[in-house]
């Protein structure tokens, strides 16, 4: 089983469509994608609501360049990390494009939801922002 994160912390995942493979997406609803896949070549079609990026090893942060690329592309459909992603990595996460993550109950309860919640206000915490005088206006004031 999976628990699914996201601001409000974790909840129950309500995605019901089938996922399909890359080599399958020609009218798919939902794909997932491994971690190497070249963003480029990931089909945005018609019909195409969530795409579930793979993430094999928390050191492995290929899938924060997809998520990256593809809102890039002009995807705005569901983005969700899938895999080793660590409470720490929330905030990248959110900040590079994903609307939420997917990680297994046993990661879960190592990592309880309070961990999550901490990084819930991405938003307010991103020192690249602050620097570029783009931040949240809390986050300028300080």
């Amino acid at each position: 089983m999976t628990t699914l994160v996201t601001d409000t912390g974790f909840g129950a995942d309500d995605w019901t469509d089938p996922f399909v493979t890359l080599d399958a997406a020609n009218d798919a609803s939902a794909l997932d994608v491994p971690s190497d896949a070249d963003p480029a070549n990931i089909p945005l079609c018609d019909g195409l609501q969530m795409i579930r990026v793979d993430f094999p090893s928390s050191a492995d942060g290929r899938g924060f360049t997809i998520a990256k690329q593809l809102r890039l592309r002009g995807f705005t459909g569901r983005l969700r990390a899938k895999g080793h992603v660590l409470a720490d990595q929330y905030a990248m996460a959110r900040r590079a494009g994903f609307d939420e993550v997917e990680i297994s109950d046993e990661l879960a309860a190592r990592q309880p939801e309070e961990q999550w919640l901490f990084r819930a206000n991405w938003q307010q915490h991103n020192y690249q922002a602050r620097l570029r005088g783009s931040g949240a206006p809390e986050a300028r004031r300080g």
